[in-house]
């Protein structure tokens, strides 16, 4: 039996998965709920989906906590610096930089977004990096391909 993939979500996918109940974003929560994968995040990324939520749509705040609590997401520690400078260099944004290096720190199997300027759109990154990035859907392909396997 292969290991559960470890998908780290950023603040949109995450987003993405608490406001919509369908959609590829979602089904990853249920993956996480289910024991299928595991979900990460950093406290950057917890971070702003709490103000995400706070200023979009509050009415969402307890489905957030809930959310996360039954699908297992696990909050990651926060990257070296040395990794995060590294990381600066494929991402120009600092924010995102964080959120890669984290990422890469935490040893995922793949960085779920939906950040086409800084992800989605940088062929560049994608060499860069030691695993793939996409959006939900291309992740739940990603999954999909590695039970054929």
């Amino acid at each position: 039996m292969q290991p559960e993939p470890r998908l780290f979500l950023d603040t949109s996918a995450l987003f993405a998965g608490i406001w919509s109940a369908q959609g590829g974003a979602r089904m990853l929560l249920k993956l996480g709920e289910a024991g299928v994968a595991e979900l990460l995040v950093s406290s950057q990324v917890l971070g702003e989906i709490e103000e995400a939520i706070r200023r979009k749509a509050m009415q969402l705040l307890p489905a957030l906590a809930v959310l996360l609590d039954r699908s297992n997401v696990i909050s990651v520690p926060a990257a070296p610096q040395r990794l995060f400078e590294r990381c600066r260099e494929l991402v120009a944004h600092p924010g995102d930089a964080r959120i890669l290096a984290d990422a890469w720190q935490a040893q995922v199997d793949y960085l779920v977004t939906l950040d086409k300027a800084h992800f989605l759109d940088a062929p560049a990154l994608a060499e860069g990096v030691t695993f793939p990035i996409g959006t939900p859907g291309d992740c739940l392909a990603w999954i999909r391909e590695k039970l054929k396997g």
